[in-house]
């Protein structure tokens, strides 16, 4: 889970489709999701043909290209075809093997990961264990800053036990370290070239060296990225299509959509949903919904005040109109939210998904007894912050909804503008959060499994950004964490889930699926948020022979 600085699109296809109760295939959303017709699935048409090039369009520059420190979709989106893990998620949702062909586990506390022989780094030197032990390590060590260290923390050891075998002790049994090893925690990078970049590394003055199917080429800040095709890429499954490809930097809604309609970009992830109809229409290319893992909530940021009081907390969580925050936030493409961690995050035992998650009561929308609340715990009057931003009109939107929703019910909700920069140090700076009470955040996992979502509720966990602590909770995240049978895993974790929703230190709002525009020139896109991970550019062609 991560909160970063687009509240964009979010949710999961599974999540709009019950009917089918996995993450694959294309479906249609049921009626709750707001009229709107869609549908979703895991990729676009495939490619007929090779491109010299195309152009994609992302919402923000990336603040970094250093894998230990991208925890957001610019960066991410740029480095998943320049950087590659150890393990790999699917287009679909599953995760398999990267880096490592393979994996054992001789005990609860050992992992052993044969690497992938052969692989080359874009400077064309063989990638070892030390390269992997090195760049593990990395995002262990204090000095680096990594907000993924915390996946890090029962980790005892990190060794080289043969030329292409690692082997990683743990201090106590931890299935999610291992499953992160899909996502940044798991990159693995040259470590000779991190000790001749040093301190430039990841940055426009550095240079990158890595496994991906793509290499950095350039970095003109404030203007745009550019990759270039890496000829002895391993994985012949998917070898680039196109010899190139330029990321621009459109941080305004409406600029980016018309250089989307204008063919200035050839598309995009996470577009603006005040621009679905215009693009759905327009004739240029194909507006598609992916699998996602993510959906809107509202992060407490703040228990010593009136939100303190876990009255006050469902008393506007029952304010909420979600059905209508959906058609003014999400164009009407999403469904209400029922809990903290969206459907799609229910992906690795998806035959659970209708017994742990779809069972789950819709939120209450009542007022009245809303009102009631907030008068029993004495809170009518009292002051509740939530921070907002330009950064997306989704924000704003949601922002305004929960303004509009304290009064009803008695509460003073104050809107506190920042600006998009500061709205992202929110998340990364705890005296960002000082004298704030709400932040609308974009929860998502990075894996499928639902229990990575609910490790940030934790005591002391770096996502946990209201210190919310609940000593039940831990002792059930650890017994969940500690269990490697997918199935059982996700029937502990819906305790967590319960604990979750009985004490909301987030609030739920709004699920809707990733989305992405692919101009008439170009298809072969995933659609969803593996694009976060997997090597998604390299399966971009020709839209014809």
């Amino acid at each position: 889970m991560r909160m970063p600085r687009a509240i964009a699109l979010l949710a999961c296809t599974a999540a709009l489709a019950a009917t089918t109760g996995a993450c694959s295939g294309a479906t249609k959303p049921p009626a709750a999701a707001g009229g709107t017709n869609f549908k979703v699935s895991p990729t676009s048409p495939p490619a007929q043909g090779p491109l010299d090039s195309f152009t994609w369009s992302l919402y923000a520059e990336p603040y970094t290209l250093d894998y230990a420190l991208a925890y957001d979709y610019p960066p991410n989106t740029v480095l998943a075809n320049v950087c590659e893990q150890l393990l790999r998620v699917t287009p679909d949702m599953k995760i398999a093997p990267g880096l490592a062909v393979k994996w054992s586990q001789p005990d609860p506390r050992t992992l052993v990961y044969t690497l992938r022989p052969g692989v080359k780094f874009h400077d064309g030197t063989t990638m070892t264990a030390d390269d992997v032990v090195a760049s593990l390590k990395r995002q262990m060590d204090p000095k680096t800053g990594s907000p993924w260290g915390s996946s890090f923390k029962t980790v005892d050891s990190i060794e080289k036990s043969g030329p292409l075998e690692v082997t990683i002790r743990l201090g106590k049994a931890d299935v999610l370290f291992h499953e992160l090893l899909a996502a940044s925690p798991g990159t693995v990078a040259s470590a000779a070239s991190l000790t001749k970049e040093g301190k430039d590394y990841g940055t426009p003055k550095g240079r990158l060296n890595c496994t991906g199917p793509y290499a950095l080429d350039s970095w003109t800040q404030g203007d745009s990225i550019t990759l270039k095709k890496h000829t002895g890429y391993w994985d012949k499954t998917l070898a680039p299509k196109s010899e190139q490809v330029k990321f621009t930097f459109v941080e305004d809604a409406a600029a980016r959509s018309n250089a989307l309609l204008s063919g200035a970009a050839d598309g995009g992830y996470l577009l603006p949903s005040s621009s679905f109809a215009q693009l759905r229409s327009s004739g240029k290319g194909t507006l598609l919904f992916g699998p996602n893992t993510a959906a809107a909530d509202l992060a407490v940021l703040d228990f010593h005040g009136p939100l303190g009081n876990l009255k006050v907390r469902q008393a506007l969580s029952m304010a909420l109109d979600r059905k209508n925050i959906i058609k003014a936030a999400a164009g009407g493409v999403g469904v209400p939210a029922k809990a903290p961690a969206a459907r799609g995050a229910w992906a690795l035992a998806p035959e659970k998904t209708a017994e742990l998650f779809d069972t789950q009561p819709e939120l209450v929308y009542d007022v009245a007894a809303a009102k009631k609340l907030v008068q029993e715990a004495h809170a009518t009057g009292r002051t509740i912050t939530i921070v907002t931003s330009s950064l997306a009109p989704e924000i704003s939107v949601v922002a305004n909804a929960v303004q509009d929703a304290g009064r009803r019910i008695g509460l003073d909700v104050k809107l506190k503008p920042v600006s998009p920069d500061a709205y992202s140090s929110i998340f990364v700076d705890p005296d960002a959060r000082e004298g704030l009470d709400l932040v609308i955040t974009n929860g998502y996992d990075s894996t499928p499994d639902p229990l990575e979502f609910y490790q940030y509720l934790r005591t002391g966990d770096f996502g946990n950004y209201g210190r919310w602590s609940n000593a039940e909770y831990d002792v059930a995240f650890d017994r969940a964490n500690s269990e490697p049978d997918p199935a059982k895993r996700a029937e502990l974790t819906a305790k967590l889930q319960k604990i979750a929703m009985d004490e909301l230190p987030i609030i739920p709002v709004y699920e809707a699926p990733y989305s992405v525009f692919l101009g008439k020139r170009i298809t072969g896109a995933p659609t969803g948020i593996s694009q976060l991970y997997f090597p998604w550019a390299a399966t971009i062609g020709a839209s014809q022979r």
